[in-house]
């Protein structure tokens, strides 16, 4: 396992997903709760250094990031359905982020009945910096893997995820 930076606090391991595996468990489910393993603790190193570097959370930088990829703003709905969260957390966290500036609500051109959300130029500005932050962030943690390494994975979970995307009827 790869050693972690001073400055954060270490993630806690004894009780992960994988440790539910047993060699007596099918070699699916314990590859199963391997990467249920890996991804949470990326979540958790991403967590943590969101918060110590941009005193922020991982469910803002998501939403931001999604209004980064649309220019012309989204509904709430919008937001709720691609961050698979609820209405009320979607207004929770644009609530605070428009009082800081870094969002704006905007009347929607085709229905007055509903509003958009917006980047504003600051909160494009600190996405920016936020996001190049954390793709680096991504590079370190997955640095123990050699290119083709990361080449092989990438190609076996298309296929895994092509896989269960097209079974039907379950």
């Amino acid at each position: 396992m790869p050693r972690t930076k001073p400055t954060l606090k270490p993630v806690e391991t004894a009780f992960d997903a994988e440790t539910r595996a047993h060699d007596d468990h099918h070699a699916s489910l314990r590859l199963w709760l391997r990467l249920l393993s890996c991804a949470g603790q990326i979540e958790s190193r991403i967590r943590q250094r969101l918060q110590a570097t941009f005193n922020t959370t991982l469910p803002r930088f998501d939403l931001m990031a999604q209004l980064e990829r649309a220019p012309d703003g989204l509904k709430m709905s919008e937001l709720s359905q691609r961050l698979m969260v609820t209405g009320g957390n979607i207004t929770g966290i644009t609530d605070g982020l428009e009082k800081e500036g870094l969002v704006a609500r905007e009347v929607d051109s085709a229905d007055r009945r509903v509003c958009r959300v917006k980047l504003t130029p600051e909160g494009e500005r600190q996405f920016r910096q936020m996001a190049s932050e954390h793709e680096q962030w991504i590079v370190d943690l997955f640095s123990a893997l050699a290119p083709k390494q990361k080449s092989q994975l990438m190609q076996l979970l298309g296929e895994l995820k092509a896989h269960v995307i097209g079974i039907k009827g379950e």
